[in-house]
């Protein structure tokens, strides 16, 4: 029972010392991914550097989104008050003046302004 527990311990640690020198069978594949993250990696910092050129080009500050405030058209905003004065609702204002509900309700609230203009 000895001889075979001491050739189990052996036989282990030759295993053991052997799997030091056998080829590793996932290299290929950790090189292949190290590889594609490079390559996504630079094609995302392509893909931004070109964006931000457009950016540029087009005198879009970075990372825009929808403005702050809006700026209407100022006949636009006079179809919103004069249909506001001959009582019509604001869904059919809004469907009238091809513009959204809200953007109907921030002219007519901001009537004192008219809402900001194009210049």
């Amino acid at each position: 029972m000895v001889a075979f527990l001491t050739a189990l311990a052996v036989i282990a640690v030759l295993l053991f010392i052997l799997s030091f020198f056998m080829p590793d069978p996932y290299k290929e594949l950790r090189e292949e991914l190290d590889r594609l993250s490079i390559e996504w990696h630079q094609d995302a910092f392509s893909i931004k550097k070109r964006l931000k050129i457009l950016e540029e080009e087009m005198l879009i500050p970075p990372g825009f989104s929808e403005p702050e405030r809006k700026r209407y058209n100022p006949i636009i905003v006079n179809q919103v008050r004069l249909l506001d004065k001959q009582g019509l609702p604001v869904e059919k204002i809004a469907r009238l003046s091809s513009l959204e509900r809200e953007d109907v309700i921030h002219i007519l609230r901001d009537g004192k302004n008219g809402g900001e203009l194009d210049e």
